[in-house]
């Protein structure tokens, strides 16, 4: 494996130009996603610098940007309260050795080329969790623009809103309603140049130095080179661990897969997902080893880059690097940053991630389509991601493969003596049936054949006129699985056990390996296994003849 995926110094210019503004549109997030996790607002600029810098190095979308994001912030906070609460000394330890826990699980996730499945989760479940990040992003920080203590819980923070509105501080307010003013209204031809959360960053912080200086603001920021934090692992907890770094690095997976696709829709480009997840889990790896906010591939900023001119990982790179540079000099001015306008710029954030092009259309969907997504919109909001998505995959896979089901089994034909169902077959197959004369059943299997038809495979029979001989014909099936296999095996017995005989026909290579493995074709007689179904329909017919001493060469070809 090459250690970068198209870097190059061809594109310098706007692979300088894309970081620089992409850095510019980080720093506020970054510092907002810091302390808003309980981790510090330096977590959150240690987080875009390591993340965004070893992503972009070892990632495989070229022109991706990453660092803290909503998503993982949401999932930081409960990590970082959660152990903190249980082990103030070494509780901060242990959530940034879950942050390495979690990079380390997505460098397996490449290793074992599982980004070709993290993506295919069903867009009611994706639309509700993200909806449900959103209103958690949007909740948590109502606190801190009412000018309230901050609270941790959601359940809390609802029943908190009516002593919060009604104690709230009209500073913090003022600052609040003015980032959201700013951020809403600056016009795009000004953004093109200076990103809205950053001018809502500084006139905030202006205003309340000089008009609003009682508001709570971020205080003391430490400055120069990140300090190691060694893993520390208690085995009374390790389980819960494990769990929560899988967690984020699922998340994690997900967010920034997602970002790349978005990343390759704009350059014409193809992601090269392994090698992105195997970036990400080493950029959060080393992030969680210098005490930083875990990432993901930041749709915004890379948007902003693209457009800024990055083509490259150069461009995620110098990012990172005038991050770093910013954050050794800038502790002063941003230890002086108000929370509440931090809350309003993450407020924006909660707004953009909440799937609004679902929602405006959620009532012309299915009942089950907007009853799945607002149950994992429900459970992301009050449970917990894990949850959410697991539940919501659960229910939306178990609804696909009941209505594969039906389609399946609505595509098994029995043909017999009906002339109706002869359409399907051929003039000659037709005729050995009517020579046959509703002895012969021909049980035809189409399309591919999954466990989800297993059981419908043997009740099709019931209820069939009676018939001497069976024909099982796979001419029309690619392929079985292992239950498919055993349902017919269940068939043949049944067959047998009535006295029939059981002929199959058409079973190309892998299905007749299938049924082979199983010990299901074993069943039937090696001179009742034919090539095609011509060839098993004119044995049948020829068998129920020979018993009657029909003297079959009265009869054409």
């Amino acid at each position: 494996m090459q250690l970068t995926y198209g870097l190059h110094a061809r594109n310098l210019k706007g692979d300088f130009f894309g970081g620089v503004t992409a850095a510019i549109v980080a720093l506020p997030l970054a510092l907002a996603f810091g302390v808003s996790s309980g981790a510090g607002a330096i977590a959150g600029i240690y987080g875009a610098v390591f993340v965004g810098l070893f992503s972009a190095l070892f990632g495989g979308t070229p022109s991706q940007v990453s660092g803290p994001t909503g998503p993982m912030t949401v999932v930081m906070a409960g990590v970082f309260t959660h152990y903190a609460a249980l082990d103030p000394d070494t509780g901060p330890a242990m959530a940034f050795t879950v942050v390495m826990l979690g990079g380390f699980f997505q460098v397996l996730f490449g290793v074992f080329r599982l980004g070709q499945f993290i993506t295919l989760m069903p867009f009611p479940v994706i639309s509700g969790f993200m909806t449900g990040i959103g209103t958690i992003i949007i909740l948590l920080q109502l606190p801190p623009f009412l000018g309230a203590e901050a609270i941790v819980g959601v359940v809390d923070v609802v029943t908190s809103v009516p002593d919060m509105i009604l104690n709230a501080s009209i500073p913090a307010l003022v600052l609040g309603g003015t980032t959201l003013l700013i951020v809403y209204a600056t016009p795009r031809s000004i953004e093109k140049w200076l990103p809205a959360p950053l001018i809502a960053l500084f006139v905030g912080t202006l205003l309340s130095l000089y008009f609003f200086q009682s508001v709570d603001v971020i205080g003391v920021i430490p400055t120069g080179l990140p300090s190691l934090h060694w893993p520390v692992v208690n085995l009374d907890l390790a389980q819960d661990m494990l769990i929560s770094a899988l967690m984020l690095a699922t998340l994690g997976s997900i967010d920034s897969l997602l970002t790349s696709l978005v990343a390759d829709n704009l350059t014409r480009t193809q992601h090269r997902s392994e090698r992105e997840l195997v970036g990400q889990g080493i950029g959060n790896m080393v992030a969680g080893l210098f005490g930083g906010l875990p990432g993901a591939g930041a749709t915004m900023r890379t948007v902003v880059n693209i457009r800024a001119g990055g083509k490259t990982p150069l461009s995620g790179m110098t990012h990172a690097l005038i991050l770093f540079i910013i954050v050794l000099g800038a502790g002063d001015f941003a230890s002086h940053i108000p929370l509440a306008v931090l809350a309003g710029i993450l407020i924006k954030v909660g707004i953009d991630i909440i799937d609004w092009r679902f929602l405006r259309r959620v009532h012309k969907a299915p009942i089950f389509v907007m009853a799945l997504m607002t149950s994992v919109w429900g459970l992301t909001v009050f449970v917990d991601l894990i949850t959410a998505v697991a539940v919501g995959v659960f229910i939306a896979n178990i609804y696909t493969v009941k209505r594969l089901s039906d389609t399946q089994v609505e595509s098994l034909r029995i043909i017999q003596d009906n002339p109706d169902d002869h359409q399907f077959l051929d003039a000659v197959e037709s005729q050995y049936l009517q020579d046959a004369q509703g002895r012969v059943l021909l049980y035809q299997l189409n399309g591919p054949v999954s466990y989800a038809s297993a059981k419908g495979i043997s009740n099709k029979l019931v209820g069939c006129k009676s018939h001497e001989v069976l024909v099982l014909d796979f001419s029309n099936v690619p392929h079985i699985d292992v239950s498919t296999a055993l349902a017919l095996e269940e068939v043949i017995m049944d067959a047998s056990l009535a006295s029939q005989e059981v002929m199959m026909s058409g079973a190309n290579t892998m299905v007749s390996h299938i049924l082979d493995r199983m010990s299901v074709a074993a069943l039937v007689e090696e001179k009742n296994r034919f090539n095609s179904r011509e060839a098993a329909l004119r044995a049948a017919r020829d068998q129920i003849l020979e018993a009657e001493s029909f003297p079959l060469s009265a009869l054409p070809d």
